[in-house]
Parts: C-alpha cells; sequence; structure tokens
C-alpha cells in the first residue's frame, strides 16, 4: 500500500463568529499544533485572503510564526502567499526570521491571488498582476541573494519556494523564475509546459507538487457521524458555499457546490467518516491524502478535537502499521 499522507489546515473562516470566539479557534489551533507535531502529521498549512466577512486568515506569517514556536518537527506550508500585496523588501526579512525561527520548516507557495476586492484594498494595479508579481518576486530573491538585508535565511540559499497556478501562463512563470510549481489541479501538461520552460531557459526542472487526482478535499473523523452532521454541518456548509462565492473570480481548489448538507454528504467533497471507515478507504487506495480541516467555517472544539485524535492516535497508526 502507498504511504498515506496526513495534512492538516487552517484558514479560520468562521461565519459571526464574536471576538471570544474568534481568539479561542486561534488559540486551540496552536495548541493543536504542538499536538499534531508530536502525532505525526506530514504537513501543517495556512491559507491566506483579505475583506472576507467571515475572518479568513489575513496574516498567515503570523500564524505560521505561532505554529514554529510550538513544534520542532512538522513542516509548515503557506499556500498560498499572495507576494502583490506586500512589499517586497520587507517579506524577505520576515520570511529569513521566520526561516530561523522554524530552522527551515516553513516553505511558501507564491501566488497571485484571484479576488480583485484584494488588489483594491491594497491599491494595487489588477490588470498589470502578472508583471508585477514577478517583479516583487524577483525583488525578494535579489535581496537575499545579493545581501541587503539581513539576517540571510538560515535555509540556503533560500526556503522551499513554489509558485502556485492552475494556468499554462503560472507553469511558465514559475520556470522563469526558477521557482518549483504547485499547479492547482493534477494536470500532466501543466508539468509538461513547465518542465519545458525549465529546460528552454537552461536549467533542470524543480519539484512539482500536484495535487491529487481524487479523494475528498476535507475529511473529518467521528465516533458518529449522522450526529455530526446533524449537529456540525452548518459549519462544513458555511465553508463550501463561501468558496462558491469565489469561484467566479477564477475559483479555489475546494469545488463543492452543495446548497444543503444533504447535497454534501452526498458530494463527498467533505466527508465524516468513523475510524474504521477512514482506514478502510485509505487501504483501498480510495483516499490517498487525508487533509483534516479542524477549525472548518468555525467548528467548536469538542468535534474539532474528536477528529483529530481519532486520524492520529486510530487512523494514521493503523494506516502506517
Amino acid at each position: 500500500m502507498p504511504r498515506i499522507r496526513f495534512a492538516t489546515r487552517y484558514d479560520f473562516r468562521a461565519p459571526g463568529a464574536d471576538p471570544e470566539t474568534r481568539q479561542e479557534l486561534f488559540a486551540r489551533a496552536v495548541e493543536q499544533a504542538a499536538y499534531l507535531d508530536q502525532h505525526g502529521t506530514d504537513a501543517l498549512m495556512v491559507s491566506e485572503h483579505h475583506a472576507a466577512d467571515d475572518g479568513y486568515l489575513p496574516s498567515p506569517l503570523l500564524v505560521a510564526s505561532a505554529f514554529a514556536a510550538v513544534t520542532s518537527r512538522v513542516p509548515i506550508t503557506v499556500s498560498a502567499l499572495l507576494v502583490n500585496l506586500y512589499e517586497p523588501v520587507r517579506l524577505a526579512e520576515d520570511i529569513a526570521v521566520l526561516d530561523h525561527l522554524s530552522r527551515g520548516r516553513v516553505a511558501y507557495t507564491f501566488g497571485l491571488g484571484y479576488r480583485p476586492v484584494e488588489y483594491d484594498l491594497y491599491d494595487r494595479s489588477w490588470a498589470t498582476r502578472g508583471a508585477e508579481i514577478e517583479a516583487r518576486i524577483s525583488a525578494v530573491l535579489d535581496a537575499w541573494s545579493s545581501g541587503a538585508t539581513t539576517p540571510a535565511p538560515y535555509s540556503r540559499p533560500h526556503p522551499f519556494l513554489f509558485y502556485g497556478g492552475g494556468t499554462p501562463a503560472a507553469a511558465r512563470r514559475a520556470a522563469r523564475l526558477g521557482l518549483n510549481f504547485q499547479p492547482q489541479h493534477g494536470s500532466a501538461e501543466l508539468k509538461e509546459i513547465y518542465d519545458a520552460t525549465c529546460r528552454a531557459a537552461g536549467r533542470e526542472p524543480g519539484f512539482v507538487l500536484q495535487a491529487p487526482d481524487g479523494g475528498p478535499a476535507n475529511v473529518f473523523c467521528a465516533e458518529r457521524p449522522d450526529e455530526f452532521w446533524e449537529r456540525y454541518g452548518h459549519h462544513l456548509l458555511a465553508d463550501a458555499v463561501a468558496y462558491q462565492a469565489w469561484h467566479g473570480e477564477a475559483g479555489s481548489y475546494v469545488v463543492d457546490h452543495s446548497r444543503t448538507v444533504e447535497e454534501m454528504r452526498a458530494a463527498g467533497v467533505y466527508v465524516v467518516l468513523t475510524a474504521d471507515e477512514l482506514v478502510d478507504r485509505c487501504r483501498s487506495g480510495e483516499i490517498g491524502l487525508v487533509t483534516s480541516h479542524p477549525a472548518c467555517g468555525g467548528l467548536p472544539a469538542e468535534p474539532s478535537w474528536e477528529s483529530l485524535r481519532l486520524i492520529f492516535e486510530t487512523v494514521l497508526p493503523a494506516v502506517r502499521g
């Protein structure tokens, strides 16, 4: 059986949450990061969006720093970092400092973003975003290579960097910039474009991190899945519906067009399984990447912790032997 990978992501989307609830979500995530570090997760992931009414995380570097402070083993990924919304030299400094704090465990996927409202918030040009991100990423790389910023990164020559996107233009841009490539979808064509553009520039292609061809985007575990859906399904639905609202702006990797909890259960993008069911689906090859989302849509603490403990104390040991 191929090695099953386990990842845990946080975006802190919590519609209608009051300040106390939102603070608990952040505090819980830091506590869970320490737990996950000790229980074998392969990656902690944080995301970035702005101008979201539901409080979607706008400051991934801060959360990645908090995670780094309470962990010692697990890789941390910022995906995606919206480079056009940052001043390049300051970004180079912040990433370098976090590289030392984490002992090189934080990787980054640089991206354009797909929501014009975020560019409006930062008074950035949407029309010239492609050229600008190349200039800004080049400025970050130059700041490190020239020694213009101090300290230099802990990692040499710099932290592990991807460029992310789901278009041929993104594949070519990743190659031109000398970055690894993370396509949004498992597309052989995009990998071929990336590889060819790298070789045309006289360099060997970097690492291509392709999305899984199938399987659920978000996995939850519960002793009684029916009860989970009944009591907490609206949190998962809120997450899916919010992504639907952004699909017209180019979309995200979460594609679930459900409008009710019942439709979500049938769609299979978000799944709630018992530990035994999840073990069986992993062993059958139906699920190769278990992505847990313990704060999904503001999910409360009780089901959040139950899901993590079942996944990492029962499922992971079972499928890894």
